[in-house]
């Protein structure tokens, strides 16, 4: 068991830990594989995404929006279509409008109490700012993919984060949904983690390639995460 009263700063992933990244992804891909004549499970649906966006971010750095028109173009490719210049710019439109986890404002609202909060996120700023306004939280520090000029798992992002926050690792707790992204680079780098299992209970890894990783602790939301902790005034 974590000892919470050593953590000063909480460090989360944004895209789905806070953000329901998978109902986003499903809601955008669904009328554009329709619209082609494509139907696929929704599990087939996120892996294919994990794996496209997976190597997007490989190599050079591309902006984020690049990255999700990088997903389309892959989409079309495997299921023989192509798509038009709007449907390429889809995917990263609807990011402004991918919600919240339910229990994720009302966890944040309680944390910002106790602690101080950071995101590190795989994401442009810009996109950032329409997410920002649905997480009516007012984080401390935002260090993005756009920023470090890398994506998760580069161990960069993390270097960053720990260089503004100027704390020793042991007063940082870093919280995220993937073991791939966020778990194992963190774990690397000696951070305590909390794994948000999001999809506890579900076979597929859905939109985040599987990885192995041992976080310090594991549940399945946040309100389980603000009650362990003693925050029990989550509504």
């Amino acid at each position: 068991m974590l000892s919470f009263a050593h953590f000063r700063v909480l460090t989360f992933d944004c895209y789905g830990t806070l953000i329901n990244w998978e109902q986003g992804i499903l809601s955008a891909l669904r009328p554009l594989l329709a619209a082609h004549n494509c139907s696929l499970p929704d599990d087939d649906i996120l892996e294919r995404f994990a794996s496209l966006e997976a190597a997007a971010e490989t190599g050079p750095y591309r902006p984020y929006r690049d990255v999700l028109a990088h997903v389309v173009d892959g989409l079309a490719a495997q299921l023989q279509f192509t798509p038009t210049p709007q449907e390429r710019d889809s995917l990263a439109a609807s990011l402004a409008h991918w919600p919240p986890f339910p229990d994720t404002v009302a966890a944040l609202r309680t944390l910002k109490k106790h602690y101080k909060l950071a995101i590190i996120s795989n994401i442009d700023d810009d996109l950032f700012a329409h997410s920002a306004r649905r997480l009516q939280v007012a984080f401390d520090w935002v260090i993005t993919a756009q920023q470090a000029q890398a994506y998760k798992p580069s161990a960069r992002n993390f270097t960053i984060a720990l260089e503004r926050l100027a704390l020793p690792k042991e007063h940082i707790l870093h919280v995220a949904q993937s073991l791939y992204h966020d778990i194992t680079p963190a774990t690397q780098l000696g951070l305590a983690t909390v794994w948000v299992n999001r999809r506890h209970g579900q076979a597929s890894a859905g939109a985040t390639p599987p990885a192995q990783a041992t976080p310090d602790l594991e549940v399945p939301d946040l309100r389980t995460l603000v009650d362990m902790m003693g925050h029990r005034d989550v509504t």
